[in-house]
C-alpha cells in the first residue's frame, strides 16, 4: 500500500499535519502533492481537486485507486491497514478516552478558527483581523481548557495522552498547539498539554511532518 499512497495537503493545514504525523509514525512512505489554499481564491476550489474531494477540503489521502478524506477518517484508516505500531488502544474504555480527545479538538476548536470560518466573519459580517484573532483565540482556550482538565491527574495519562506512546489524541494536540502559539494563545494555564507537546517535539516523526519541514512551506528567510 505504502508506495501508492499520496497526501494532498497544505503545509499549515493543522489537519493535514495530523495525517503527515500518523504517516510519519508508522514509516510509510508517501507523496506530498501539495493544494495551496489561499493562492487564486484557494486551489481546493478546482474543478481537479473538487474531484478527488467534494468538499473542496484538504487533507485528501489517495491509496491507488481510492480516496478517503477527513483527518480522523484517513488516520484509522491508516491504523486498520497498517497496524504498526497501533495509534489507538486495544481496549475499548481506552479507545473510547483517546477517540473523545481527538473529537474535543477535531469537532469542537479546530473547525472554529478554520480558514473558511474565518473567512466568513470577513465576508459575512466584516470582522477585522483583530475581532478574528480574539474569536479564534476564544474558543482554543475554551477547548485547552477542557483538555487540560481530561488530561491532568488522569490515571490513564503517561508521557503522552494516553499511556506512553504517541497516539491519535497527540496526533491532534500537536498541531492545535501549532495553531495557539501562531494565534498567540496564552499556555501557561495548560501545563500537562505543554509537557505532553514537548514529549512529542523529542519526536523525528513530529518533526518530520511539521509545517516547516514541509516543501511547499514558504522558504525562511
Amino acid at each position: 500500500m505504502a508506495s501508492d499512497l499520496a497526501l494532498y495537503g497544505y503545509w499549515r493545514s493543522t489537519a493535514a499535519y495530523r495525517v503527515r504525523i500518523a504517516l510519519e509514525l508508522k514509516g510509510l512512505h508517501w507523496e506530498n502533492r501539495p493544494v495551496h489554499l489561499v493562492r487564486d481564491g484557494g486551489e481546493q476550489h478546482g474543478a481537479a481537486y473538487r474531484a478527488l474531494n467534494p468538499q473542496a477540503l484538504v487533507p485528501a489521502l489517495q491509496d491507488g485507486e481510492r480516496v478517503v478524506t477527513q483527518s480522523l477518517a484517513i488516520i484509522e484508516y491508516l491504523d486498520e491497514t497498517c497496524p504498526e505500531p497501533p495509534l489507538l488502544p486495544v481496549d475499548p474504555r481506552g479507545r473510547a478516552r483517546v477517540r473523545a480527545l481527538a473529537l474535543t479538538i477535531a469537532c469542537d476548536v479546530h473547525p472554529l478558527g478554520n480558514l473558511r470560518v474565518l473567512q466568513q466573519l470577513e465576508r459575512q459580517f466584516g470582522a477585522s483581523e483583530t475581532q478574528r484573532a480574539e474569536w479564534t483565540r476564544h474558543w482554543m482556550a475554551a477547548g485547552f481548557a477542557a483538555i487540560e482538565a481530561m488530561l491532568a491527574d488522569n490515571v490513564a495519562t503517561g508521557a503522552f495522552c494516553h499511556g506512553d506512546t504517541p497516539g491519535l489524541a497527540d496526533l491532534c494536540l500537536v498541531p492545535q498547539m501549532y495553531n495557539a502559539v501562531r494565534w498567540n494563545l496564552p499556555l501557561d494555564p495548560y501545563p500537562t498539554v505543554q509537557r505532553i507537546h514537548a514529549a512529542c517535539a523529542e519526536l523525528e516523526a513530529f518533526r518530520a511532518a511539521a509545517p516547516e519541514s514541509q516543501p511547499d512551506a514558504p522558504a525562511a528567510g
